[in-house]
């Protein structure tokens, strides 16, 4: 799978719709994808406990889409091959009290993977210039000085606010977290099946809000500010992807195949021990074998 085709370019103009949601290919099917998917878990179970032995770098996952594109399944399918003592997954939903006396920022901060872990956002900071863009008036829940009506909330503010994460993506970035952003990009013809099984079916009635409709009202207004959040954001450091996401199959399949690829770039391998510590683990096995 060339991943390139997902990558978008730094400093390019995203335009979704020229952006596939579903797999057209003949390569591949929902069979040989799930025999893949399976090898790319113990690649990355492999991946994992290098990054934890070497201790440099920390991984952070980003999950971002419209409702029902399955992050919740992409969670529990790729990442069940990590050892969950080494992964954190953080579900964002709307700030609390205390969340919201403090900047946007400091909940995701609270939430990053130390060196040699991982953790997975489903749903991040970019939160903060998706759904306050859709409902602006949620930023006047945040109390920000000069910030109390929507109309001073001018284009310059959300402009200003992806700088902002630009600069705490790159200072993350230059102290060892590799980022990983992936959109999934669920067709509105699609939703609008899964949204109807998750009514039609008891099993997943759980699963659906009142809200998800409201939100598809505003499906244009999210797609346009997806493009510019994206095109804004996808840095070297901070690469986004932009995954089908029509298809389960392929949808894990792709994210599970970018993580391995962007894990093998770094070059992870388990620490090189120094003459010294070599000599130390042969004493100490002499004496384990002395002693039986």
């Amino acid at each position: 799978m060339d991943i390139k085709q997902f990558k978008v370019k730094p400093g390019s103009e995203v335009n979704l719709k020229s952006y596939p949601t579903g797999y057209d290919g003949k390569e591949l099917n929902k069979e040989r994808a799930g025999v893949l998917l399976e090898e790319s878990r113990k690649q990355l179970a492999e991946v994992q406990d290098k990054l934890y032995a070497q201790n440099r770098y920390s991984v952070l996952i980003i999950l971002q889409a419209m409702d029902a594109a399955g992050k919740d399944s992409a969670v529990k399918h790729i990442m069940s091959g990590f050892n969950p003592l080494g992964v954190q997954v953080h579900s964002f939903k709307t700030p609390t009290k205390t969340e919201l006396d403090h900047n946007y920022l400091w909940r995701h901060n609270l939430a990053l993977p130390p060196r040699g872990e991982i953790a997975i956002h489903n749903r991040s900071h970019y939160e903060n210039v998706l759904v306050t863009r859709v409902h602006p008036e949620y930023i006047l829940n945040e109390n920000i000085p000069g910030i109390d009506s929507v109309d001073k909330i001018k284009k310059s503010f959300w402009e200003d606010r992806l700088e902002q994460i630009n600069a705490f993506e790159k200072s993350l970035a230059e102290n060892g977290t590799v980022i990983l952003k992936f959109f999934l990009h669920l067709s509105k013809k699609e939703q609008r099946k899964r949204f109807l099984e998750r009514i039609d079916d008891p099993s997943k009635n759980w699963k659906f809000e009142m809200g998800d409709i409201r939100e598809r009202g505003y499906w244009d207004d999210y797609q346009r500010y997806y493009e510019e959040a994206i095109g804004a954001t996808s840095k070297k450091h901070a690469p986004w992807f932009i995954i089908p996401a029509d298809d389960k199959w392929y949808t894990r399949l792709a994210i599970a195949t970018i993580i391995h690829d962007q894990f093998e770039d770094l070059s992870i391998h388990y620490p090189t021990l120094t003459d010294t510590e070599k000599a130390d683990l042969q004493k100490a096995r002499a004496q384990l074998v002395n002693e039986a």
